[in-house]
């Protein structure tokens, strides 16, 4: 980054900001639609995103034998975990996205 110009640089930070991943949404999303991983979708992180999604319709599916309720801990756990990975996650997403744009130049 530090071999761009002021243009390059003012253009690759433009281009992040539009396209790259946002903080808050990305929260909002793990609040309100966290248990079907839609956060993990947006993020980028389709892999665990399917597996929250699984894991909460099979908890849902057998919670009237009582095994269910485990799986829906475990997803409620993650949750909690991801309340403290989401910023490392945007992060890395917007970094991924600024070395694309730079590679573009």
């Amino acid at each position: 980054m530090r071999q761009l110009t002021h243009e390059e640089r003012m253009l690759v930070n433009s281009e992040v900001s539009r396209k790259g991943k946002n903080m808050l949404l990305s929260y909002v999303l793990l609040i309100f639609l966290g248990t079907l991983g839609i956060h993990r979708f947006y993020l980028g992180k389709t892999g665990s995103a399917i597996t929250q999604l699984v894991l909460t319709i099979l908890g849902w599916m057998t919670a009237i034998f009582l095994v269910g309720f485990l799986l829906i801990a475990v997803v409620g756990i993650w949750l909690l975990i991801d309340l403290f990975l989401v910023p490392g996650m945007v992060e890395s997403s917007n970094k991924e996205l600024e070395e694309q744009v730079i590679a573009s130049l």
